[in-house]
């Protein structure tokens, strides 16, 4: 199984009798489940329906269902709410009134909401709005079912990406360990070096050095660190393939990625290390930056 994105975008067409209607669903981000819908007047009926659709296709994502009209030849068409009108005119000569502004014209007042409606939507008795209503959810069930679809695709893709992703970071881990594994050396020559340097007069025992580079070895001790990275790509490995929606989880997952990363580069005494660390770094905010597309 795959993952599954929140990005995604589905339409689909609906008729009853003379009706027809268009709906337009996409999807993004979303910390939870949003649905928020664009309809003309008279259809708010559906409103709660249609979230309940949402919410048994969907666990995560910012959703916009648009629902366009578009009657049939020989529709009734559009009418003039006259009551509408007349409470527009008359408020807005009081308005001009106590301004001074100019009167409104007629184009800005047919444009307020409710004074032009939808003959076909006001003639409907309650049997007739229901079998309407029924017939929008049904379409929009359709739409959200290829909304689904269209998330799972991108999902797939998603998994790819981040399955490479991980595999890049289990890999910087593996250098890591390699390189970490070379760092008490490395210190013990540095720092007779240093030592040298300072003291040419004075001799340093050998035992004395040893202690000095065990004690700065303990500090830039970076396996617990490289431990963890390496548990949390085989943490990363199951979730990518549980096909589950565990997009919360990964992002979690990305946090403690990138926590030991720093961990590591602030313990690294050796620029090799923190080279390694930096690509880590930049590895996992890649990782992340996917992760927060995931279901």
């Amino acid at each position: 199984m795959s993952l599954i994105s929140m990005t995604g975008f589905a339409e689909t067409h609906g008729a009853h009798r003379s009706m027809r209607w268009r709906w337009e669903v996409k999807s993004v981000n979303g910390r939870g489940l949003d649905l928020r819908m664009r309809m003309p007047p008279g259809f708010d009926s559906i409103e709660s329906a249609a979230r309940m659709l949402a919410a048994a296709r969907f666990r995560r994502g910012n959703i916009q269902a648009v629902l366009a009209l578009e009657p049939a030849d020989g529709a009734r068409g559009l009418r003039v709410d006259t009551d509408a009108l007349t409470s527009a005119v008359r408020l807005a000569k009081q308005i001009a009134q106590e301004t001074g502004l100019p009167p409104a014209r007629v184009d800005g007042l047919l444009a307020l909401k409710g004074v032009i409606v939808q003959d076909e939507v006001s003639a409907l008795d309650s049997a007739e709005r229901a079998a309407r209503d029924a017939a929008l959810l049904e379409s929009l069930a359709v739409a959200f079912d290829a909304l689904k679809r269209a998330r799972r695709t991108e999902g797939a893709r998603l998994a790819r990406a981040m399955s490479d992703m991980s595999a890049e970071i289990e890999s910087l881990t593996e250098q890591a360990f390699s390189v970490a594994a070379a760092q008490p050396a490395a210190m013990r020559d540095r720092l007779a070096v240093q030592m040298k340097d300072l003291l040419e007069t004075t001799k340093i025992s050998d035992e004395r050095l040893a202690q000095e580079v065990a004690l700065l070895a303990t500090r830039a001790d970076v396996r617990e660190e490289l431990d963890r990275l390496r548990a949390h790509v085989h943490e990363a490995h199951a979730l990518l393939q549980s096909g589950e929606a565990v997009g919360r989880k990964l992002d979690f997952l990305a946090q403690e990625f990138n926590r030991e990363a720093n961990t590591l580069c602030s313990k690294s005494a050796d620029i090799a290390l923190t080279r390694v660390g930096l690509a880590l770094k930049h590895a996992i905010d890649q990782f992340r930056e996917q992760a927060q597309n995931v279901e």
